[in-house]
């Protein structure tokens, strides 16, 4: 009689442990994302796509800014050079025989010596010239005298002496080939020319 309960409770046993451990073991569930957070990440790829496109077309931009700005630098730079070269080039002229400065003239040589002073590696020389009256010995002595002129009146404006050279030429250089006075006047003259410095000149 006692058996019969071991054997119910062995039975009870195998039960219980039939049902709480038996069979397979539970497989891990895998999350599947769903339409709306594979939607976000698209749209998150984009946005950094779109970013990184919108920043190298600004990269550009600036680039191209630069340059442009870097040109119109230069173009400025040369447009003032040659303003600078025009205003140095200008001649002066002088009355028959003689070699003093004429008041008009003076305004001129002050524009050169304000650009000698805005450039002060600038070098120049001074070239007198004359009509073709008169022997070749006094022309030229009436032409350096034309050129030293113009020198002296730099020089008491405060430009170093040594930064000016000059030369007569006579009446070897004509620019108007006439035999009248209006061919004279032209041809009595003082010209100016760079050599040195004339890289890079500055505006007054």
């Amino acid at each position: 009689m006692k058996r019969l309960p071991l054997i119910l409770l062995g039975g009870i046993a195998l039960a219980i442990a039939a049902a709480c451990g038996g069979g397979a073991p539970p497989q891990p569930v895998t999350p599947q994302p769903n339409a709306d957070s594979i939607a976000a990440l698209e749209r998150a790829r984009q946005d950094s796509i779109d970013r990184a496109a919108a920043e190298a077309r600004a990269r550009e931009e600036a680039e191209r800014v630069a340059r442009q700005r870097a040109a119109d630098s230069l173009a400025a730079m040369g447009r003032t050079a040659d303003a600078v070269r025009t205003m140095l080039a200008t001649m002066i002229h002088f009355d028959y025989d003689k070699s003093n400065i004429r008041s008009e003239d003076a305004a001129v040589l002050d524009q050169k010596v304000a650009i000698l002073q805005a450039n002060p590696n600038l070098r120049i020389r001074i070239s007198g010239h004359c009509d073709e009256r008169g022997s070749d010995e006094y022309n030229l002595a009436l032409g350096n005298r034309r050129a030293t002129a113009a020198k002296q009146y730099l020089v008491s404006h405060g430009i170093e002496a040594g930064r000016i050279e000059t030369v007569s030429y006579g009446e070897e250089r004509p620019i108007a080939p006439g035999h009248d006075e209006a061919a004279w006047a032209q041809n009595r003259r003082d010209e100016v020319e760079i050599i040195a410095g004339g890289d890079a000149l500055k505006q007054p």
